[in-house]
């Protein structure tokens, strides 16, 4: 998996714009602190969420914790891609790390001095979750200005192994910070973590992309614009709303995992966690797998392939009787590996098929759709299968992800997009206006 170029031309990335020699050296700086800030914001989140469920035992308190965490994502995201769109994105990117690493910093220095309460971890989960409204279009809307065309899939895929290990190793380590030093500590970790990828960005030069029209128009007319962006390329938006109904319909599944093992198969928390490790083992290997491949040919092939496998293990693993746990497992581990081929394959067909300029703009569509979609489908998922059942729902709900992969494999635009060129849809290339 050489991401060098063998051949003497230069580098360029997606709108041709050249890139420096040592561009690879560059990104790896950059994801590296995109890993450390990541990785420790994961390990405080779910300290928090152990903090809530330790000291309340109140699911309304939970329900509450994970509001505030998704709310801010959901509705600041278009404006955090415009934001993105009107702005030098390394300095968005820093500014939110910073506004992060303060958040952290200052909630953490509250805990050691004995000022805890659910309240204050409400607005450490939604100060944050502004910081990801803002950051998150910014830094995808980024990687297209500082890689290769031919290597945006296997980059985008790097985020998908980063949140697969991250799945199974954060969680434990802010357990055991938490337990054994004090809650404080997970969030220096956070502080420090959202500091080492502001360094990380100090190598990296991300040139302006502002165009005329975007810098004179409002922020409502610049969102507009981005959402004009994605509806001009029908096959784009119909994948995109497929992949949005499609992590609307997984975002139960993966809250009733737990009651599925106990309530159907009689497990206990062991054979849970065993469930949630094969999960992320699975999510693992499907990253590599879908990084070794590195051909950015038929990314809609492989989203609709997703979709189809993540219905069918589904579908099965309702059908599965009590007595058979292991196919269960089996079947969750095969819907992992398949449901990394989701977001990285999608990333990387925006990225060449929106104009640069506009791009952060449709992130921050994407990040609002998914930030406000999946946890409206889990709570929607939740009283259906409080009235069906649990292992009914995961019928139902593996038919349902069926059907989408069906209907979107089917539409002659979504498979247009495998065919279309880098700049067929629009210019791709923006003004640079500073560096």
């Amino acid at each position: 998996m050489n991401l060098e170029s063998n051949d003497c031309a230069p580098a360029v990335a997606v709108g041709g714009r050249p890139l420096p020699r040592r561009w690879l050296a560059v990104v790896a700086a950059v994801w590296v602190g995109f890993a450390f800030t990541s990785f420790a914001s994961m390990a405080a989140n779910y300290a928090a969420v152990w903090y809530v469920t330790e000291s309340t035992g109140s699911p309304l308190a939970l329900a509450f914790v994970y509001v505030c965490a998704f709310l801010p994502v959901g509705l600041l995201s278009p404006l955090g891609g415009v934001v993105a769109d009107r702005f030098n994105r390394k300095r968005v990117i820093i500014v939110c790390d910073l506004f992060i690493a303060a958040v952290a910093l200052g909630m953490g220095t509250c805990i050691a001095l004995g000022h805890v309460s659910l309240e204050l971890i409400l607005v450490l989960v939604c100060a944050c979750g502004v910081g990801q409204a803002f950051r998150t279009p910014s830094f995808n809307s980024a990687m297209p200005l500082m890689v290769p065309e031919k290597h945006l899939l296997r980059i985008n895929m790097l985020d998908n192994l980063l949140g697969s290990f991250s799945m199974i190793a954060a969680p434990a380590l802010g357990i055991f910070l938490y337990t054994t030093i004090g809650f404080q500590a997970v969030l220096f970790l956070n502080a420090f973590g959202a500091l080492a990828s502001v360094a990380a960005m100090l190598f990296a030069r991300i040139p302006t992309v502002v165009s005329e029209e975007t810098a004179s128009q409002s922020a409502r007319q610049n969102v507009v614009e981005g959402w004009r962006a994605l509806v001009t390329n029908k096959g784009l938006l119909a994948l995109v709303l497929a992949v949005v109904l499609g992590m609307m319909a997984y975002g139960p599944i993966d809250s009733l995992l737990p009651l599925m093992v106990a309530s159907h198969f009689g497990g206990d928390g062991y054979l849970a966690s065993l469930v949630t490790a094969v999960f992320g083992i699975g999510m693992l290997a499907g990253s590599l797998a879908l990084m070794a491949r590195g051909d950015a040919s038929r990314l809609t092939r492989v989203i609709v392939v997703a979709a189809l496998v993540v219905g069918a293990a589904t579908t099965v693993g309702g059908l599965l009787p009590s007595g058979l746990f292991p196919a269960f497992v089996a079947a969750m581990g095969v819907m992992a590996v398949a449901c990394a081929w989701f977001n990285g394959p999608l990333m990387t067909l925006l990225q060449k098929n929106v104009a640069e300029d506009k791009l952060g703009r449709v992130m921050g569509l994407l990040s609002a759709l998914m930030g406000l979609g999946i946890p409206l489908g889990t709570a929607l998922g939740g009283a259906l299968a409080e009235g069906i059942g649990v292992t009914s729902f995961f019928v139902v709900d593996g038919l349902f992800i069926l059907g989408i992969g069906i209907v979107a494999g089917l539409l002659p635009s979504v498979r247009a997009l495998d065919a279309a060129g880098a700049g067929d849809s629009e210019q791709k290339t923006a003004l640079p206006v500073a560096e």
